[in-house]
């Protein structure tokens, strides 16, 4: 019987110790409020970075703020409606490269049961060995979404005009893969 080597399909995946995921609105039209989602988990299944398969699952219900009042709302059918919608997904579809080392990122963003397109920023960090042989890749990303396309309508109007939340919603990560 013939010996047949078995090709191991590469993966890289997030290390939660060196990234985040958190995003920042504007607040009564004249600050912005940041928080984030302390829970999530990312891979990329391929050897190159850029023609492969990226997979981000943050759990609703970890948003942070800073603010355990305006978490609770966040999480409510106001919102994100946790009971119903555990998880927010995002699925990369295709990188154009614009620059050396800066990246648009094609893929469908799912919050609350809907599906939208949303092309992001991606500067590319490079890859690197770190001090224990284990292979890294670094990536910042950017980007800006209508919270409304997801169903995140809840808003208040001010007395003075404007209303308590902007619709944009800026996205922002820090992510490092370790490659498995």
């Amino acid at each position: 019987m013939e010996n047949v080597a078995v090709k191991t399909k590469t993966k890289w995946v997030l290390d939660p110790a060196h990234s985040e995921l958190g995003f920042k609105v504007k607040h009564l039209m004249i600050s912005n409020v940041k928080g984030e989602f302390k829970d999530f988990s990312a891979e990329i299944d391929g050897e190159d970075l850029f023609k492969s398969q990226i997979k981000l699952t943050a759990d609703a219900a970890s948003i942070y703020t800073k603010n355990e009042d305006r978490d609770n709302h966040l999480r409510s059918a106001d919102f994100f409606d946790v009971e119903k919608h555990k998880n927010l997904t995002f699925e990369g579809m295709s990188y154009k490269q614009k620059q050396d080392d800066q990246y648009k990122l094609k893929g469908m963003l799912t919050i609350k049961g809907i599906s939208k397109e949303v092309e992001l920023d991606v500067d590319y960090g490079g890859v690197v060995k770190d001090p224990y042989g284990n292979e890294k890749a670094g990536f910042s990303i950017s980007g800006k979404i209508n919270r409304k396309d997801w169903g995140l309508n809840w808003n208040a109007a001010l007395e003075a005009g404007g209303v308590m939340v902007s619709n944009e919603v800026k996205i922002n990560a820090e992510v490092q893969f370790v490659k498995k």
